[in-house]
């Protein structure tokens, strides 16, 4: 009789364990035994391209977003289609730099020539991403792990799915709200453009057209509207580039916060932030606090990170990160 109780003991734990992985359970020793060593794999792949350029690290970041928030965070983004048809060749999507795609590519070859077909691309990208938030001074994370990569990636299936620059706080609060993120934690999550940069055309409104009788948007520092049109003149090369943060553009810190108090949010959708009575406050806070702008963030990241994930038998192992296996 004992050993039967312990047999089924055995049975129900399983049970358990298979349904809770079918029902989308992340775990941060999730490759604890098919590929123990994973995170370090990743890490030291994500140093290497760091160590060639710097725009690793936004590229990245802002893959991982735009990844996460059409089709949930399953690696969509990556896939290349001859038919010029999926997910990153939205318009939405073709500013976002080859040297986020290209890390995590990299990684994903250094994972598969030690843990052949165990490890998601979308895992990958979770890894990476936390990595790069590191390398640039930013708080480290324990990342949950168990995402498998998803078999849809459309072009038409983005638009209405990213944030905009000239987005209000309504619009931003109903888009994350749409992914089980709360305004705080989109507050704390638009720190993310303390690093990297956007295009002109991104925001000449705000310099240019505002409105027909005031053509700067009046919310702007006054000198810093006189920066940005110096190096976004009208008509400019759609190819130049802005830094988002003027002041550290390259370290992961609470700057962003602190432009924004000073009227230097380059988007209307940044600036916003202080602007409305209803966001001001955290904006304040994490201007002022460091620390709670990290923490917030790390626990915005690891939320962001569930977004529409699958796993258990959803999806695939992609033996490269660019195309379906089939």
């Amino acid at each position: 009789m004992g050993r039967w109780r312990g047999c089924f003991y055995v049975l129900m734990v399983s049970i358990i364990v298979i349904l809770g992985g079918a029902e989308g359970q992340l775990a941060e020793n999730f490759y604890g035994i098919t590929c123990p060593n994973v995170e370090l794999i990743v890490q030291q792949a994500v140093s290497t391209k760091f160590s060639q350029t710097f725009v690793t690290i936004p590229a990245t970041l802002r893959l991982f977003f735009h990844d996460c928030f059409v089709e949930g965070c399953d690696a969509s983004i990556m896939i290349a289609s001859p038919n010029g048809d999926a997910e990153k060749d939205s318009s939405d999507n073709l500013s976002l730099a080859g040297d986020g795609f290209d890390t995590v590519v990299k990684a994903k070859q250094a994972v598969e020539a030690m843990c052949p077909g165990v490890v998601s691309c979308a895992d990958i990208l979770a890894i990476a991403t936390r990595d790069v938030v590191v390398l640039a001074g930013g708080p480290s994370y324990n990342v949950e792990l168990g995402r498998r990569d998803g078999l849809i990636s459309k072009a038409s299936r983005v638009a209405g799915n990213l944030p905009e620059p000239d987005f209000n706080l309504i619009q931003l609060n109903t888009m994350f709200a749409k992914h089980n993120l709360s305004q705080f934690d989109m507050i704390a999550l638009s720190g993310a453009h303390t690093l990297g940069f956007s295009h002109c055309d991104r925001f000449a409104n705000r310099l240019y057209s505002f409105t027909p009788s005031k053509p700067v948007d009046p919310s702007l520092d006054q000198e810093y509207a006189k920066q940005l049109m110096q190096m976004c003149p009208q008509n400019v090369d759609p190819s130049i580039a802005i830094n988002m943060d003027p002041v550290t553009p390259r370290t992961f810190d609470n700057e962003y916060y602190k432009n924004l108090v000073g009227g230097k949010g380059l988007f209307t959708s940044d600036q916003v932030l202080f602007t409305d009575k209803a966001s001001e406050g955290t904006v304040s806070d994490f201007a002022n606090n460091a620390f709670d702008f990290n923490g917030a963030f790390v626990t915005a990241m690891r939320k962001l990170g569930r977004v529409g994930v699958k796993t258990g038998n959803q999806g695939e192992i992609r033996l490269d990160c660019t195309r379906f296996n089939s």
